[in-house]
């Protein structure tokens, strides 16, 4: 199956939807994004774009909320935090400093800019 995008304006996802892939072939039986996108145009209208369950293009699966960022193509969760950055090869937020490999739980207090034990 494959999973599509539908992108607002600003390209922020608005939903994700499931698509056969029966849809995406050519008549040579080649998939192609813009066979699902076309499929999804005609169903619902909007503006789409093909995302991976398996982040296998696109950096992230997209889900609802996230930007579309052409320049990037990929898919980029909303800032979690002021003080983290967004890794240009992952295109996934990073803190300020790593999380802690101790096997304990952790959240992340933005008042200290550390991790916290959690409770």
């Amino acid at each position: 199956m494959a999973h599509f995008a539908e992108l607002d304006e600003t390209n922020t996802v608005t939903r994700v939807i499931v698509v056969h892939n029966n849809e995406l072939l050519d008549e040579n039986n080649n998939e192609l994004e813009q066979k699902g996108i076309d499929f999804c145009v005609n169903l619902l209208g909007g503006t789409w774009k093909q995302t991976s369950y398996n982040a296998n293009f696109r950096k992230n699966y997209a889900s609802k909320g996230y930007l579309y960022d052409p320049i990037r193509d990929a898919f980029i969760e909303p800032q979690p935090y002021p003080s983290w950055t967004l890794n240009e090869d992952t295109c996934r937020w990073s803190a300020p400093i790593d999380y802690p490999t101790d096997g304990k739980d952790y959240w992340w207090n933005e008042e200290i800019q550390n991790w916290v034990i959690g409770d």
